[in-house]
């Protein structure tokens, strides 16, 4: 007689994360197997990993490090591509938690939800820019690789009562990174682009660094955010800056990045329909002045936040605001 397991995850929905996952299609992780070699022996290698996760012994492999080059020549982006069994992993999480960060989602975060996309975002975006005549531009630099994961956890148990969850996302955020060489690059922040469940994190952190501060602090003015990328749409010059003001004062983590406040005006002859997400950083005319101030300011301890004050943003806040 078998013991019983230590979580209760259904083999259903671990079956029906695989169909998603393949569904997605996606590169090999650092074991260099496919879906199609998973496929090979589907049913041993979804009931191991059944079997470990229900066990509470299943531990994820390392990501394996991708750069891609940014478009004009700046820089690289760092993805990190998990095995396709931990890819599965990832989704059966996202599937049970992912339904309960939806109930508090704000109407306007779109990217990476359910039945939202980037076109709905600049739609939006377009629409109000007729409206407004002042925009702010903000984005936020190294989000995914600096997202601090206490508070990362701490939002996550403020939404589910499985412990699962709790114990598998803090593997997966602590899970190194595989370099090309094969060396090991371990992890005290941030979560990897590429992988299932972080996106799903990283909502749920913008959610209350970004969205719950602006619906609490300037709830008449409208914004369209997709993950770290955000456009305020703002009544007048001097909404904009205050506005603006707040936004620029994201704090990040001591010695990462600087946090930098464009501020300015561009003169057009029709109301501005601004590119989403440029995360330009600088001002619009010459009129505007960068400023740079040291980002040191360490993450609160409370978290999800309570309506008293501002809490915490990783990386380094880009913002720039523009009118008639």
């Amino acid at each position: 007689m078998s013991r019983p397991k230590s979580f209760q995850i259904s083999k259903h929905m671990v079956y029906e994360a695989y169909l998603r996952v393949k569904a997605n299609k996606g590169a090999a992780g650092v074991d260099g197997q496919t879906i199609g070699q998973f496929e090979q022996d589907l049913k041993g290698n979804l009931y191991k990993l059944w079997n470990r996760m229900s066990s509470g012994c299943y531990f994820p492999p390392p990501v394996r490090m991708v750069e891609i080059p940014k478009p004009g020549g700046e820089g690289v982006r760092v993805l990190g591509v998990p095995c396709v069994a931990d890819r599965i992993a990832q989704t059966v999480a996202a599937m049970v938690l992912e339904p309960e960060a939806e109930k508090i989602f704000h109407p306007d975060s779109f990217g990476y939800r359910p039945r939202k996309s980037a076109l709905d975002a600049v739609g939006a975006c377009r629409e109000r820019c007729w409206r407004t005549g002042w925009v702010i531009d903000l984005d936020i630099k190294g989000f995914f690789d600096n997202l601090d994961h206490a508070l990362v956890l701490k939002a996550v148990a403020h939404h589910t009562g499985q412990k699962w969850i709790l114990l598998y996302v803090e593997r997966w955020l602590k899970a190194p990174l595989q370099q090309p060489d094969g060396s090991l690059v371990a992890r005290d922040r941030g979560s990897p682009q590429g992988s299932a469940i972080s996106p799903l994190l990283a909502n749920l952190f913008m959610h209350y660094a970004f969205d719950a501060w602006m619906a609490r602090e300037f709830p008449a003015v409208a914004f369209e955010r997709y993950c770290d990328d955000v456009v305020v749409h703002c009544r007048s010059e001097a909404e904009a800056h205050q506005v603006a003001e707040g936004c620029s004062c994201i704090p990040a983590r001591p010695a990462l990045s600087t946090a930098r406040a464009g501020a300015g005006a561009a003169r057009t002859s029709t109301p501005p329909s601004r590119s989403w997400g440029t995360g330009s950083g600088s001002a619009r005319s010459g009129r505007g002045a960068e400023t740079t101030s040291s980002a040191s300011t360490r993450p609160s301890a409370t978290w999800p936040p309570s309506a008293s004050g501002r809490r915490s943003a990783p990386g380094g806040c880009t913002c720039a605001v523009d009118g008639p």
